[in-house]
């Protein structure tokens, strides 16, 4: 039976591209193209839906439960924050005064939400450590336990996220990962990094299942959750859930919140404790075990591998572009160009092409989070218009080389 419960979310809204592809003017100032290349009006407009129906309730909830003892952790990208200086100040107050609570503990996020991690290495680590000083410098705590994208881990990752300086790391506990062993244990690489594996089952009954009228477990109630939290084998749980679950997956009518106010007491009344990611780590890092990684990264997207994000013929033309666009800026040595192409690496923009030529529940989550404004130009035409955006960047590149 499982003694303590870890449980982290992590705040991302992308910077969509702007479809259809708008003509870069040649000899444009990097301004001036970046204007080109992004939605902005878009992403305001989808920012302020998911903050409503979200970010603001589910933030007073949190806020709620770790005053009455509850021990949560919470990750930011970048881009996310980016957004909210931007259009939400009175948002972002509420999430800084939910993170200086001494309950709460920061997690480093990769900033961009981007697969800088499967290009260079190199700048990956510089990234994580920029990312440490940007939420450091907003929320006044540095992480110390690091999330990356979409929960991708490697062996190479892992090492990179060890020389970043961090003192653990987070992953999904799939079985063609873990093997024999139990995702309810602390491991380690042969590395001082510990690794926190998600319990990818538990976590989805919430994540995805929970407003599934379809589901054998529905309707699933914090007295029956609590549970299984402590039914399961091993020391520690430990759950993780896109923020946006609570209000914006599940919207307020399925129940969701009402579940996340009662399932802190009845987890307590199980007799399981709550952790922070460090203090997990600081628990039971002196028996963790080893879990040798895999050169292929897992995620806790679809099935728990790459092929979510590359798995067809669309998602591997613009992974291609991505790697053009980012070591062509590179060749410019200019930053703002660079920044830009680290941009256009976001995962988001394979993601929500995931559906092309494909069917089943992992289709329809990807079309879920294709932007409505784009589904007339056709599947088609979104996938054209996707690929022309990096075109368009690369030949915007050719006077600065």
């Amino acid at each position: 039976m499982a003694s303590d419960l870890v449980v982290y979310c992590v705040v991302h809204q992308p910077r969509r591209i702007k479809l259809p592809a708008q003509p870069i003017p040649k000899g444009a100032v990097p301004e001036d193209i970046e204007r080109c290349l992004f939605d902005e009006r878009m992403n305001e407009r989808y920012f302020r839906k998911v903050a409503r129906w979200c970010y603001y309730p589910a933030t007073q909830r949190y806020i709620e439960l770790v005053e009455q003892g509850f021990k949560f952790s919470i990750g930011f990208s970048v881009s996310f924050l980016k957004q909210a200086e931007a259009w939400d100040q009175e948002l972002l107050a509420l999430f800084q005064r939910l993170v200086r609570h001494e309950n709460v503990e920061l997690v480093g996020v990769e900033p961009y939400h981007s697969f800088i991690l499967l290009v260079d290495l190199p700048r990956f680590i510089e990234r994580m450590k920029w990312a440490g000083d940007y939420v450091e410098r907003l929320f006044g705590k540095r992480p110390l336990v690091a999330d990356t994208t979409e929960m991708c881990m490697s062996d190479s990752i892992y090492h990179a996220l060890d020389k970043a300086g961090y003192r653990g790391a987070v992953m999904d506990g799939r079985e063609w990962v873990m093997g024999w062993r139990d995702a309810t244990q602390l491991y380690h690489s042969g590395k001082p990094l510990k690794l926190l594996t998600r319990a990818f089952q538990l976590s989805d009954d919430v994540g995805y299942r929970f407003s599934n009228r379809t589901w054998s477990g529905w309707p699933l109630s914090a007295d029956t959750y609590a549970h299984w939290l402590r039914d399961a084998r091993g020391d520690l749980v430990f759950l993780a859930w896109d923020y946006e679950t609570f209000g914006e997956h599940h919207s307020r009518d399925t129940g969701i919140f009402d579940f996340l106010r009662w399932l802190p007491g009845e987890v307590a009344r199980r007799g399981m404790g709550f952790l922070t990611p460090s203090e997990a780590v600081e628990k039971y890092g002196d028996r963790s075990h080893n879990l040798p990684l895999s050169a292929f990264p897992s995620t806790w997207a679809g099935s728990g591998g790459m092929e979510f994000f590359l798995g067809n013929a669309a998602q591997q033309a613009v992974f291609q572009l991505m790697l053009h666009v980012y070591n062509t800026a590179l060749l410019t040595r200019n930053e703002q160009l660079v920044d830009l192409a680290l941009w256009l690496l976001q995962s988001d923009n394979l993601h929500l092409i995931q559906w092309f030529g494909r069917g089943g529940s992992e289709a329809e989550v990807s079309a879920y989070f294709t932007p409505n404004e784009w589904w007339a130009l056709g599947p088609g035409g979104i996938i054209w218009e996707q690929q022309q955006v990096y075109r368009n960047f690369l030949q915007a590149l050719d006077p600065y080389l």
